[in-house]
């Protein structure tokens, strides 16, 4: 009798521990696939240059910190793939990173904007039903931006950018009682100088397994992304990325 009674408090202990330990301190580890249709215009001025893009499948991976540590913030990192190609006939003279281009003259485009958010953020509500975070987006962008001559032994020309953008954050989720389903919005925001630059998603996840040691959830969505940009590096632009995608979250 003793035993049992001792074996139900120790089991009851490393329970609590448990569901204390992730109140306190939570990984999140995530990776999203986004089928994107991607249009829009790009120059080294602001008369930007029409192009025709194919749609692409992009990869984002993100890890997430949470802490009780009081006035110190959370933190997350996302690597966002931002990659497109396609043909153009161009419709005016063009001239880009040293390099001119006759008007009519058949040019393959590439942009690759990979870039990466560096999010330290607030848990302002947090519970079963609702949570809601706030905070600020440093986004890295290093990429570059191609145009070639489709002709045998064409010009090219390659303009390179790499910049922070500091951006606000915001992450919401509501809970779907007895469902295991959840609605979810993210976003980052910014407009400056000529330039704005937004990242917004929402979809439903739904909860596949949750318990003490792990949570696995699975996510569908709708996510968008706008660079406009005005002279980061000789680069201006105005590029949209839209498309559903997918996605699954582990949390310890």
């Amino acid at each position: 009798m003793k035993k049992t009674a001792l074996m139900l408090a120790l089991t009851g202990t490393l329970a609590s521990g448990a569901a204390q330990a992730d109140t306190l301190l939570g990984l999140y580890i995530g990776a999203d696939g986004w089928r994107t249709a991607t249009d829009g215009s790009f120059a080294n001025t602001s008369q930007l240059q029409e192009f025709n893009f194919a749609d692409k499948t992009q990869q984002s991976y993100y890890v997430a910190l949470e802490h009780p540590i009081p006035l110190l913030p959370n933190i997350r990192l996302q690597h966002n793939e931002l990659q497109s190609a396609g043909i153009t006939a161009l419709s005016a003279d063009f001239s880009f990173a040293g390099e001119s281009f006759s008007v009519d003259s058949e040019v393959q485009n590439q942009i690759d904007l990979t870039n990466t958010d560096y999010v330290l953020y607030y848990e302002i509500l947090d519970n079963d039903l609702v949570s809601l975070d706030l905070g600020v987006n440093a986004k890295y962008i290093n990429g570059s931006v191609a145009v070639a001559e489709t002709a045998a032994n064409g010009m090219v020309a390659v303009q390179d950018a790499s910049t922070f953008i500091p951006m606000l954050y915001g992450s919401a989720v509501v809970g779907l009682p007895l469902t295991g389903l959840e609605l979810f919005a993210q976003g980052s925001f910014v407009s400056y100088d000529g330039s704005r630059v937004y990242d917004m998603q929402g979809g439903v996840a739904y909860a596949l397994l949750d318990n003490l040691a792990v949570d696995l959830r699975v996510k569908l969505g709708y996510r968008a992304v706008n660079l406009r940009l005005d002279d980061i590096d000789d680069l201006y632009a105005n590029l949209d990325f839209k498309g559903v995608f997918a996605g699954v979250e582990l949390h310890f």
